[in-house]
């Protein structure tokens, strides 16, 4: 079991990683008027599990903030998903 959850917080690490860098790069890429990682794909990473990458790329780049899907969605995906962890952490592991 204890294998299991190395590989979940492996993940998890990774995922919210690259949620953070596609964050970066897409506002890189807006300010020079570049091709733009398409929405989608930030909200899939999101979905992945990679919603507080996501998040703090929002907050620490100013990117997407005024967008409502972006600024409910995330913080709604990302309670979401630490609800869903809180679950399988009390009612499984335990």
């Amino acid at each position: 079991m204890d294998a299991f959850i190395n590989y979940i917080v492996f993940y998890l690490i990774i995922i919210n990683l690259i949620a953070f860098i596609f964050f970066w790069n897409d506002k890189r890429r807006s300010q020079k008027d570049a091709w733009r990682i398409p929405e989608k794909t930030l909200l899939g990473l999101c979905l992945l599990g990679g919603s507080i990458g996501g998040f703090l790329g929002m907050q620490v780049f100013h990117h997407k903030t005024k967008h409502f899907l972006f600024a409910w969605g995330i913080p709604i995906i990302l309670i979401l998903q630490i609800g869903l962890g809180l679950l399988v952490f009390f009612k499984v592991l335990n």
